[in-house]
């Protein structure tokens, strides 16, 4: 028995990294009677005769699991933002966030295409890494510029397992494409009407960059909050999580409840009024979610 790491699903096999080698396996039928798949980015224990006819025995405890797409044991999230066309959306940033605060996940944040803005525009951008940076989140700012994309990424994706998101038709793909040309990853052209570019890739594999690993697929493409719980959704927020224990009632929403230390910080500007107002905006959607399935 030997143990690897499984780099790629594709048509019912696994491909295990194990040193050097690729070693093609398939699942135990017991896995299927248990529930239990095995997923990219799994450690797994495997046997194997030969490169191409191996046997997956056992599945490493995961620290976690995405649905969209499916991969284990992700370190980091590389969410990616422009600045402009599409232009910066705040809430679908706080959207992705929650989704990852609450997958254990470390975000980092990519703002590209700074080069574009107005002075402006510049100084809104710069307004929201400071606000995103204050609630210890690492920002980076990129320009339309591939050798700095890939001087300032680097070093934030070696020795660890990363999955690309963000907003539609900022190229995500190209991003992986600039990283490791050889990919060549196939892109659709954005539609001007949708403002969306659609990703090709049919299996998800784990691509060696530097010396990390990053999906080949974006990641997150289901942004609702069916798994989220209404009282825990202050919990994927830094700023309300640091101040739990202060508001005067225990499970406080932070709605209507008196003497809530996060409303109290938000009169003083010390959180985010637009964050909160996004946090309020979830916990609608969430709640509206479970009036629906209650009926």
């Amino acid at each position: 028995m030997a143990t690897g790491k499984i780099m790629k699903a594709l048509s019912g096999f696994y491909y295990v990294q194990a040193g050097d080698e690729l070693i093609q396996c398939r699942g135990r039928g017991n896995f299927r009677n248990r529930g239990i798949k095995p997923l990219v980015g799994d450690t797994v224990e495997y046997e194997a005769e030969n490169k191409t006819d191996g046997y997956i025995l056992d599945i490493a405890e995961r620290k976690n699991e995405l649905i969209r797409p499916p991969i284990a044991n992700v370190d980091q999230a590389l969410l990616v933002f422009s600045a402009l066309e599409p232009d910066f959306s705040p809430a679908l940033l706080d959207r992705f966030l929650v989704h990852i605060e609450s997958n254990q996940i470390e975000p980092l944040i990519i703002i590209s295409k700074m080069d574009l803005l107005t002075e402006e525009q510049m100084g809104n951008i710069s307004q929201y890494q400071a606000v995103y940076q204050q609630l210890g989140y690492r920002v980076i700012l990129t320009t339309t510029n591939e050798e700095d994309s890939i001087e300032k990424l680097l070093p934030f994706i070696e020795e660890r397992i990363s999955v690309v998101a963000g907003q539609s038709g900022v190229g995500k793909s190209s991003l992986l494409n600039v990283l490791k040309p050889e990919l060549d990853i196939e892109t659709n052209q954005i539609s001007t009407h949708l403002g969306r570019g659609k990703h090709t890739t049919r299996h998800v594999e784990l691509i060696p960059v530097g010396q990390g690993l990053i999906a080949d697929t974006p990641g997150f493409s289901s942004l609702d909050f069916t798994q989220i719980e209404a009282g825990d959704l202050s919990e994927y927020f830094p700023e309300m999580l640091a101040r739990l224990n202060q508001c005067k009632f225990r499970g406080c929403t932070h709605t209507s409840e008196p003497k809530c230390a996060v409303k109290e910080a938000v009169d003083k500007g010390d959180i985010s009024e637009q964050r909160y107002q996004h946090y309020l905006q979830f916990l609608e959607e969430i709640n509206s979610q479970k009036r629906r399935y209650d009926k």
